[in-house]
């Protein structure tokens, strides 16, 4: 019996519900500056598959990575916050 594949959640917003079956959504992280320690934020914007249409711009959603699913999309929304 094979173990379920744990794979990597994010949680971001969706800043784009444009496309069919497709949201961006903004994954916002705080990295550390390596010389003087100051703490700021980076943003990421990553395209989620979307298969039902209904997240929309505005909504905290969690994102799980996946297999590829077409040039950009290798992430899907799994809910919403």
């Amino acid at each position: 019996m094979t173990t379920p594949i744990q794979r990597r959640q994010l949680i971001g917003t969706v800043v784009s519900d444009k496309m069919t079956k497709t949201v961006v959504v903004v994954v916002n992280r705080t990295v550390s500056h390596p010389k003087y320690g100051k703490q700021y934020t980076r943003s990421t914007r990553l395209s989620a598959h979307d298969e039902n249409g209904q997240y929309h711009t505005g909504d905290r959603v969690v994102i799980e990575e996946t297999r590829p699913l077409s040039r950009t999309k290798r992430w899907r929304v799994i809910k919403k916050l």
